[in-house]
């Protein structure tokens, strides 16, 4: 357009370029062909797109009541284009028009790609070669109308009707011109004249040139205003819809002009101009459509395929495969072009997915690759057996096993009502998972009805998320409604998770308050989590000293040990090296301790283990503590310190609290019961639980005492004895030690020699 333009208004350029073009190798003389400089195209091209702004400005209705006083033209020049073509040649015609011929047709059938210069025009001596492949990047924007109908949706009275058939017929009518076009200029002048003749259709039109040339300058004008037109609100919804938070400056309301998404689109329209040749300009547009409609396809497809309840659509004579396919050739069509540009387009639009995924708002536009998601997932759980009732898929062997923890966040005491979880639970569930990767499920139980406290619930889930997701823990946040704490665990127990992917360790803090805030109810609670997690074949990990658990910044130095008295699967070992994998722990070294009944057994129980260590791949150093050794500590100097203090006040606590259940029994004629079940008590079984406590926490306090943390074996309340005592024998086992870990297996391996 610009070239008619400034070819109407030769005395307002500046300058004319002529350049010559050496076509005897065609077997043809030399030819010369003006084009005007690229300084004049620049400064036209500018000002037309100025004007052009200034209209669309105006509003959509105004380019709407205007659009058929440039299609009319443009369809009248289009059909004397033809009849031109059917008549020619004409008696002033170039002697390189031959009508249409065969002969001609069967010459320019071979490929003969060319060279040109920066404006475009042949020049064998040109910079700018053109191949198939650029060529094919070069006409592609000429069939990239077919969203204009989804583009522009808003405006249309029924858009599920309008858009499909429009896009149809649109598609299939200029695809009939396109190739028709071809095959009819093939025919109808020699290579050369196809060549240096740049408005050929005007030179063979009927009745004369300057009806092609109104109809290209219309033709032009009217594909830009409609650009300039759509665009912007292309703009604007994507702003509207909160997917790239970035847009927020081009919102506009619905109803009024999109003018700020406008003057953007005229800034960057003014910016090609200014570069002043679009054959540069269109492979990289070019790129930009592919990767749209490869898009699109893309989501076809996966709905598709997916069977997606969602995707219904009108035309029916769709299957996923074309949608493939589609998709398939707008990714070869971009490597075609250029590989380079399409690693990068690509490396781009995966940016900008990522961004949208990271930063933008949920909408109701929906995500294909959702649906992916979700199918991948099924298929991943029907691979683990969680969807079946095989008793062999629910085997998990210890080489795939992971933990998944269950974080029991308010069990114990009161929180602040804007901290739904203590701040250092999620701290230790990462350090529970390798790298921190793997499912964590935050839970919280309320007292009270369901259908009264249902809204609180969803907002203390809220809040538990939040709280998730600010400590960059991978876990989701459960809230369970329940008459009581005990109720509300054993319906998670039972029921939370699907197949191998229910929780398999539950993650409490120790209760180390029950006794200071006269908590009574503690000791029948946590026994009977416990319990449960017994019954349930849960692992059990109790936290002592959680307010001093250090973060990932806090750098510790020392020794992490394992007091391994029962076999529990290996999850004390596996939890001691997942801590190792930790920057906070990864300077310290792992102590092994076991017990071992005579001192001869001592060196052949060391060997071993320290086999087993080998075999398993774990560096620890192992201490064997015989049972002389380990009663002397109960008998000796260890009697003098703090520990016996807490052992004698334990021993006092205990026989208050019996002999008070005794004489309540007594008063009220019934057995001994405490949260309504019966029990018994053996006083002798009672200090036997007493002493081995005392010998233990002896034990740690004499080789642990500077130990970063300490793993040791979580006994089993024992069965019909009070809760209140082993409240007693675990506050005796955890006394005077800062950080400690009680670890309780359940009746699977979690290592292996095979691992």
């Amino acid at each position: 357009m610009l070239f008619l333009l400034l070819d109407f208004f030769k005395q307002f350029s500046n300058a004319e370029k002529v350049t010559v073009v050496d076509s005897t190798a065609n077997g043809g003389s030399g030819i010369t062909i003006s084009t005007p400089s690229l300084h004049d195209l620049q400064i036209y091209g500018v000002i037309v797109t100025i004007l052009l702004c200034f209209i669309v400005f105006g509003g959509v209705k105004i380019i709407n009541k205007v659009a058929p006083a440039f299609l009319m033209p443009v369809l009248f020049s289009i059909l004397c284009i033809y009849i031109g073509v059917l008549s020619a040649p004409g008696l002033n015609s170039p002697k390189g028009i031959t009508g249409l011929s065969t002969t001609t047709l069967v010459d320019n059938w071979s490929a003969d790609y060319q060279r040109t210069n920066d404006a475009g025009v042949p020049d064998p001596n040109g910079p700018i070669y053109w191949d198939f492949n650029a060529l094919l990047g070069l006409f592609f924007p000429a069939v990239t109308g077919i969203m204009a109908g989804s583009n522009r949706s808003a405006s249309l009275k029924d858009t599920q009707s309008s858009i499909p058939i429009g896009t149809l017929y649109a598609t299939l009518l200029t695809t009939m011109m396109y190739l028709l076009s071809v095959f009819l200029f093939g025919a109808l002048a020699t290579r050369q004249e196809l060549l240096t003749d740049r408005l050929l259709t005007a030179t063979v039109a009927w009745p004369a040139p300057a009806v092609i040339h109104i109809g290209i300058i219309l033709s032009t004008l009217g594909a830009a205003l409609q650009s300039l037109t759509g665009a912007p609100r292309l703009l604007v919804a994507i702003a509207n819809d909160d997917i790239l938070p970035v847009l927020n400056c081009f919102k506009a309301y619905e109803g009024s002009e999109p003018h700020v998404a406008t003057l953007f689109t005229s800034f960057i329209c003014i910016s090609c101009v200014v570069i002043g040749n679009l054959d540069l300009i269109t492979p990289t547009i070019t790129m930009f459509f592919l990767l749209c409609y490869a898009g699109v396809n893309l989501s076809c497809f996966l709905l598709d395929l997916l069977d997606a309840p969602s995707w219904r659509p009108r035309w029916k004579l769709h299957h996923w495969s074309l949608s493939l396919i589609g998709a398939l050739l707008c990714i070869v069509i971009m490597f075609m072009i250029s590989w380079a540009f399409t690693v990068v387009s690509l490396a781009l639009a995966s940016l900008i997915y990522y961004y949208v995924s990271l930063k933008g708002k949920a909408g109701d536009w929906g995500d294909g690759f959702k649906s992916a998601y979700f199918q991948l997932a099924l298929r991943s759980l029907r691979s683990l057996g969680v969807l079946t009732m095989s008793a062999a898929a629910n085997q998990v062997h210890p080489k795939n096993w992971y933990p998944i923890p269950l974080i029991f966040c308010r069990p114990w005491g009161r929180l602040p009502e804007d901290v739904p979880c203590h701040p250092k639970l999620a701290d230790f569930a990462n350090f529970m998972k390798k790298k921190g990767r793997g499912m964590s499920i935050f839970v919280s139980i309320i007292d009270g009805d369901y259908h009264e406290s249902a809204e609180d619930a969803k907002a203390v889930c809220r809040q538990l998320s939040a709280y998730i997701d600010d400590k960059r823990c991978e876990g989701v946040a459960e809230i369970i409604v329940a008459p009581s704490m005990s109720d509300g665990f054993r319906s998670i127990v039972q029921t939370m998770g699907l197949g191998n992917l229910k929780p398999n360790i539950v993650v409490m803090r120790y209760p180390e308050i029950w006794r200071s805030e006269n908590l009574t109810q503690i000791p029948s609670t946590f026994v009977g989590i416990i319990n449960d997690c017994i019954t349930a074949n849960k692992a059990v990990v109790t936290v002592k000293g959680l307010d001093e658990w250090p973060n990932e910044y806090q750098r510790q130095y020392g020794t992490i040990d394992l007091y391994w008295i029962v076999r529990d699967g290996g999850l004390m070992l596996l939890l001691s090296q997942l801590l190792l994998t930790k920057d906070s722990f990864e300077d310290c070294k792992i102590q092994v301790f076991c017990i071992a009944e005579e001192d001869t057994e001592a060196e052949e129980l060391k060997a071993d283990i320290k086999k087993f260590l080998y075999d398993l791949r774990m560096r620890a150093e192992v201490i064997v503590v015989t049972m002389k050794s380990f009663e002397a500590h109960a008998d000796g100097s260890s009697r003098i310190d703090d520990t016996q203090e807490a052992y004698t006040s334990a021993q006092n606590r205990i026989k208050v609290y019996l002999s008070e259940m005794k004489e309540t029994a007594e008063r009220e004629g019934r057995p001994l019961m405490e949260g309504g079940k019966q029990v018994v008590v053996n006083e002798q079984k009672v200090d036997k639980f007493l002493n081995t406590m005392l010998k233990l926490n002896a034990t740690i306090l004499r080789h642990s005492r500077m130990a970063v943390v300490v793993l040791v074996s979580l006994p089993a309340p024992p069965l019909n004895q009070p809760a209140y005592c082993y409240m007693e024998y675990m506050d005796l086992l955890v006394e005077n030690v800062p950080r400690m870990l009680m670890v309780r297996g359940y009746r699977r391996d979690v290592v292996t020699l095979f691992t």
